[in-house]
């Protein structure tokens, strides 16, 4: 059986939502579904509809933290993939390394973990709730018309 219900988002590590935007939503055309700051960590999560997934622009709002270190050692770009499952302590448990410990967050007011697991290729991986009336029958599959 598997874990994964659906891709929710791809996250994108920004220096600035708003120049992203001018690219993402200017050029691509593609809309916000929604932005919101979190308080811990300090950031900005901006979510683009593409469709049946999101692409998160995520933007540190803390100079001294980890994301922010970060942006300055490695730049801007590709920093996790989300996928939505049943039970995200559970599937986080699963699939992180043996004697990882499970840290939950949120965003878009679901519960959220990221996987711990050496064996991801290099990708970082979250976990989220997944939410088959929001998630399925809300989402048309496909980009809206202009």
């Amino acid at each position: 059986m598997s874990l994964v219900r659906r891709l929710d988002h791809v996250a994108i590590l920004v220096r600035s939502t708003e120049e992203a935007l001018r690219f993402y939503e200017g050029h691509l055309g593609i809309r916000v579904h929604s932005s919101e700051e979190l308080a811990s960590p300090h950031v900005r999560l901006t979510y683009l509809d593409v469709g049946n997934a999101y692409l998160q622009l995520l933007e540190p709002l803390d100079d001294a933290s980890p994301l922010a270190a970060e942006l300055d050692d490695h730049g801007e770009g590709l920093h996790h993939i989300c996928f939505a499952v049943d039970e995200v302590g559970e599937a986080v448990s699963e699939l992180s390394d043996p004697g990882s410990s499970v840290v939950l967050g949120n965003g878009r007011g679901r519960v959220s973990s990221f996987v711990s697991a050496s064996r991801s290729h290099g990708v970082r991986i979250e976990c989220t709730e997944f939410d088959r009336e929001l998630d399925v029958d809300a989402m048309p599959g496909w980009l809206r018309e202009s």
